[in-house]
């Protein structure tokens, strides 16, 4: 069995570069404080596309795999033929793909992603179709040391529910990242799972609409990452990280708060940088790193990342990210 079973989406992801678009702030959206503008009914030309391998659960699966650890991913796609591509991007990075399953009715999921040229920020569009019929059966994961859950669709409440029971009844040890469309859903089923979960990752606007609905508090709390540390400290989860792009992530184990800032580079695309951090701190984790160097790992992995289109070509194996681990300026906060 392997080390650990990534759950959530595996699909295909298109990417279109442009400088077309016209970049609106608005800083009182407390959670939508950038937006990109299209003339609505004009044609833009694309210079260049890309495609890659996509998919939180995929994306985290690989970028352990990696770093030396034995990853399954756990997905469900289409009977068609980008589903069988999938499949070989997955075995070509030695991901297993036994706990995948196919639907013979729907097409595999696939997102159309817009990449500001100038900032390397991204808009997702995501169809989901397959994984929203991704059906958890305890006896494929019960022996898992390790279960990362993603990116879930559909009847995700109930596999939650079902992968925590499960992980509590045989000692299984949780990574969870919640996703914001989860969060939106049913930000309740967030809060209980939280206070299960050994180590959580969340970025801030995640990490802000959560806590925002635990108690009444200020803008000024809410926008301060060791008040949000602590108050999701208090819901449960034993390690606590949150990133918060460019500036660099968060983490709390309950006695210290470390933060280690963003390292400067070039980014061409940010999408799946979370992902990359995610498997590169998760990676240190399992490798019995300290915390320091489990922040030290997640940075070096998601700033080579944003430096490639997709979520996958800039994943660093182990000796690429000890080659770079000259450790950056973490502090106790």
């Amino acid at each position: 069995m392997h080390k650990i079973v990534c759950v959530g989406s595996a699909c295909k992801d298109i990417f279109f570069p442009t400088l077309e678009g016209k970049i609106i702030e608005t800083p009182n959206e407390i959670l939508s404080q950038k937006k990109i503008e299209f003339e609505l009914g004009a044609k833009y030309k694309i210079e260049d596309r890309f495609e890659a391998l996509g998919g939180c659960a995929a994306n985290v699966a690989v970028g352990l795999s990696r770093l030396g650890i034995s990853a399954a991913c756990y997905a469900h796609i289409g009977n068609d033929q980008m589903a069988d591509w999938i499949l070989s991007e997955l075995e070509k990075n030695n991901i297993g793909t036994d706990l995948i399953t196919k639907d013979k009715d729907l097409p595999s999921d696939m997102s159309a992603i817009i990449i500001d040229k100038n900032s390397g920020e991204r808009v997702i569009f995501s169809n989901q179709k397959a994984n929203t019929n991704l059906t958890i059966i305890p006896e494929k994961i019960n022996s898992a040391e390790w279960i990362f859950i993603g990116d879930l669709h559909g009847n995700w409440q109930d596999h939650l529910d079902l992968i925590f029971n499960l992980a509590r009844e045989n000692k299984i040890k949780l990574a969870y990242n919640p996703r914001q469309i989860n969060i939106h859903d049913d930000v309740k089923k967030i809060i209980e799972k939280i206070a299960q979960a050994q180590v959580l990752f969340l970025n801030k606007d995640e990490a802000l609409e959560i806590i925002s609905q635990v108690g009444d508090f200020s803008a000024e709390d809410l926008e301060d990452e060791k008040f949000l540390l602590n108050e999701l400290k208090k819901i449960g989860a034993e390690l606590v990280i949150i990133t918060d792009g460019v500036r660099g992530a968060f983490a709390s184990n309950g006695g210290e708060i470390f933060f280690i800032p963003g390292k400067k580079v070039k980014a061409v695309d940010s999408t799946g940088a979370g992902d990359a951090f995610a498997s590169g701190f998760l990676g240190a984790f399992l490798k019995g790193k300290t915390l320091e160097d489990c922040l030290n790992w997640g940075i070096i992995n998601s700033s080579s990342e944003v430096q490639f289109y997709g979520s996958i070509d800039g994943l660093l194996f182990e000796e690429g990210i000890l080659e770079k681990s000259k450790v950056f300026e973490i502090k106790e906060v």
